[in-house]
């Protein structure tokens, strides 16, 4: 009963988590412009995996995909793959755990195949946590370097090249260059990653509930004797009854 719950919990969390991640690859705002202690100006940008999003005064959004794959930073291009094969893995995983759960009756499957499954399944969910929280902590610690860099920009007055990471995220520095912070998808994708490698850890401890016991003894199969070497057993007794008479 306790490994069909834990399974069952580990399917659940394992599908929120993929869905989350799912939902911060695609969200536009992983970094959004820092306003605090800047200018007003008319335009407000945040920047995603994929586009950059600019808000005017007026209420209207203009965002341009991000063209081609060579423009882009090695850590940039590492956050995309990183979401990508986290979610791949994390839908392949669902799948397997689905048909894996103790209460889906498919066919006349043994538990020590559903055991089985749900151990890949568990592997598979850890993985595609890992990834979706390395991707958003790599993403994460672009920001903070470059929020670092334009603010000891700001203050010494000195003006530094634009930093060619995260698509664009940063600035020349100087107190008219936009700064840029955490966006919510960073949070999206740290809330999926943890989801879905707690749903992992939980697959794998219903591994073990899942496996049949082992009985602590060994069985011994009795083979009755056959006629022959019941004649046999029988001249030897007889035999011994004469040697004792004659001793």
């Amino acid at each position: 009963m306790a490994s069909t719950i834990l399974q069952t919990g580990a399917f659940v969390l394992g599908i929120l988590g993929v869905a989350a991640l799912i939902a911060a690859t695609a969200m536009n705002n992983w970094s959004s412009q820092d306003r605090q202690g800047d200018v007003v100006t008319a335009v407000y940008t945040y920047k995603g995996l994929w586009r950059n999003c600019e808000v005017s005064t007026s209420g209207f959004t203009e965002c341009r995909p991000f063209y081609g794959l060579l423009g882009y930073s090695g850590s940039f291009q590492a956050v995309r793959a990183l979401m990508i094969v986290g979610i791949v893995m994390g839908v392949i995983s669902g799948l397997i755990s689905l048909f894996s759960l103790k209460c889906l009756r498919m066919g006349n499957m043994e538990d020590s195949t559903r055991g089985k499954m749900t151990l890949t399944a568990g592997i598979m969910f850890m993985v595609a946590g890992i990834c979706g929280i390395a991707g958003a902590s790599i993403y994460a610690n672009q920001i903070v370097a470059s929020f670092m860099s334009t603010m000891y920009n700001s203050n010494s007055g000195g003006m530094m090249g634009q930093m060619g990471g995260m698509g664009g995220i940063g600035g020349m520095g100087g107190n008219l260059i936009p700064r840029y912070t955490f966006g919510p998808a960073l949070f999206v994708a740290w809330i999926g990653g943890a989801l879905v490698l707690l749903g992992g850890i939980l697959a794998c401890v219903a591994y073990k509930g899942l496996q049949p016991e082992k009985t602590n003894y060994g069985a011994v199969a009795y083979k009755a004797p056959s006629h022959h070497n019941a004649t046999v057993q029988h001249i030897a007794n007889e035999e011994g009854r004469r040697d004792q008479k004659y001793v």
